[in-house]
């Protein structure tokens, strides 16, 4: 088991740093540094050889690059080490941790340290054909999305790496630069493994590289505790060009590994290479099946759709009405259900309906039954997934508005079986979806792509499952229960 070696001196170099850094400038370079603790379990993870090419991209005041070191030196490995860090306020810190291994080292570690921006060079390395350069590359990438037009999307694009993020473009750089079984090892949020955004990155990092080991966080806002970030982050190690074998999954609550545990999947059931969308699933305990025994179909099979809330309300202001009258249109919000009951209308800062109007019509749909789901959930919440049914007992309105914050389970725009929708609901919000969603989808929110992606009981079931749901309580023991026993 992996014991974290702490150094107290460069933790606390990066709080004092941390703190102090500019928030403008944190802001524009997506500052967020590696505790040692992280720093250490990353580098413990590689395969050190005798002679090394290392590289550590955003390498801030050089965390990552010291746990390395450290650990070869263990290993007498020879060490040559590239460095990034375009902040120059962080590179005299920097400088001092590689030069304090280089001391030690006796000569075993040399190190250049670039100062200009990662993108650039990496893309006109790959450009030149300068890739299998590195052996290995240990990394904590800027959090940062890319804009479509701007020069590092363009530069990608060139190299032909098509990417949304700086953290997943700084990997696909370092990937493309490995040499052959060359390893890689980040800590990166969890994002990548599902969505149409980052397929273009799944497709690189399957197609070059076998996934060995990926580490989750129990508690989403545990891994950089000290700067508030709330980002659902794992750490992933990455061989390329290596044959598919199993992976290691391992846990731990925090950034300490006091409880950290493994378990060993079989590759497919964490990479399903047929898929279309090469999504990447994670159990994070050897119980958690994919998909799990009742999941046997489609959306599309048991006869349902599944679209984001139609009204988007600071694209509709002058349709958007506080004070209810006969004629106004019901809209409804995540915040109208509480403890599972709609409570419409309510006092909000939010308006409780629309106007009705031609232009937004198109955006309304029937009275009838339908689930609704929650796209963002709270980090207060025990559930990713987050369900509601909606009666049309509820409201007294030939039409309703569903916001933009709310995903709506229809059929052509339209309500569903009474007793499906009651099912669905039921289902949506038993522990066992959960913690499945939780496996498939690395998202804070959920959204109406994961949710036609996923695999739900068939529609017979549903429905006798709606049915026994009418004369039983609401809580999550009952709502198991019954899922247990359809």
């Amino acid at each position: 088991m992996f014991t974290a070696s702490i150094f107290s001196d460069l933790d606390i170099t990066r709080r004092n740093v941390s703190k102090n850094l500019d928030p403008d400038r944190r802001l524009e370079f997506a500052q967020y540094m590696t505790p040692n603790s992280i720093a250490s379990f990353m580098s413990s993870l590689f395969t050190y050889g005798k002679k090394i090419k290392l590289i550590d991209p955003g390498a801030g005041i050089g965390s990552l690059t010291s746990a390395f070191l450290e650990s070869s030196l263990k290993h007498n490995s020879n060490v040559d080490v590239e460095a990034w860090e375009i902040d120059p306020s962080l590179i005299p810190y920097l400088e001092s941790t590689i030069n304090h291994w280089k001391k030690k080292s006796n000569g075993t570690i040399s190190y250049k340290i670039h100062s200009e921006d990662f993108i650039d060079y990496a893309s006109f390395l790959l450009g030149m054909g300068r890739d299998k350069y590195f052996t290995h590359a240990i990394l904590n990438p800027p959090y940062k999305k890319i804009n479509s037009q701007s020069k590092h999307r363009h530069l990608l694009s060139s190299i032909g790496i098509e990417t949304v993020n700086l953290y997943s473009a700084f990997v696909a750089l370092c990937i493309s630069l490995l040499a052959d079984k060359g390893e890689l090892v980040a800590i990166i949020p969890r994002s990548f493994c599902n969505g149409t955004y980052y397929l273009p990155f799944r497709k690189l990092i399957l197609e070059s590289t076998s996934i060995k080991q990926i580490h989750l966080f129990k508690s989403r806002n545990r891994a950089f505790s000290d700067d508030d970030v709330l980002q659902e982050n794992i750490i992933i190690h990455l061989v390329k060009g290596a044959d598919f074998n199993n992976v290691i999954i391992s846990t731990s609550l925090d950034a300490e590994f006091h409880d950290y545990a493994e378990h060993k999947c079989d590759y497919s059931s964490v990479v399903n290479q047929s898929s279309v969308n090469k999504f990447i699933h994670i159990p994070s305990n050897e119980s958690e099946k994919y998909p799990p025994d009742i999941c046997t179909n489609t959306l599309s099979e048991i006869g349902l759709e599944v679209s984001t809330g139609q009204v988007v309300d600071f694209r509709a202001k002058e349709y958007l009405i506080k004070n209810i009258t006969n004629k106004s249109i019901p809209l409804i919000y995540p915040f109208n259900y509480v403890d599972g009951k709609l409570i419409w209308p309510k006092e909000h800062k939010k308006p409780n309906a629309l106007k009705m109007s031609s232009e937004i019509k198109n955006l309304l749909m029937p009275k009838g039954n339908y689930v609704l789901v929650k796209r963002f959930s709270s980090k207060e919440e025990k559930r990713r997934l987050v369900a509601f049914y909606l009666s049309p007992d509820n409201l007294d309105s030939d039409l309703i508005g569903f916001e933009n914050h709310l995903n709506v389970f229809h059929l052509s725009k339209k309500g569903i079986d009474e007793y499906l929708a009651r099912g669905l609901t039921v289902f949506l919000n038993s522990t066992i979806i959960d913690q499945h969603f939780r496996v498939f989808s690395g998202h804070t929110q959920v959204n109406a792509t994961d949710l036609r992606t996923i695999r739900y009981p068939s529609r017979e079931k549903l429905i006798k499952l709606g049915r026994k749901s009418l004369n039983s309580p609401n809580d999550q023991l009952s709502i198991d229960n019954l899922i247990r026993n359809i």
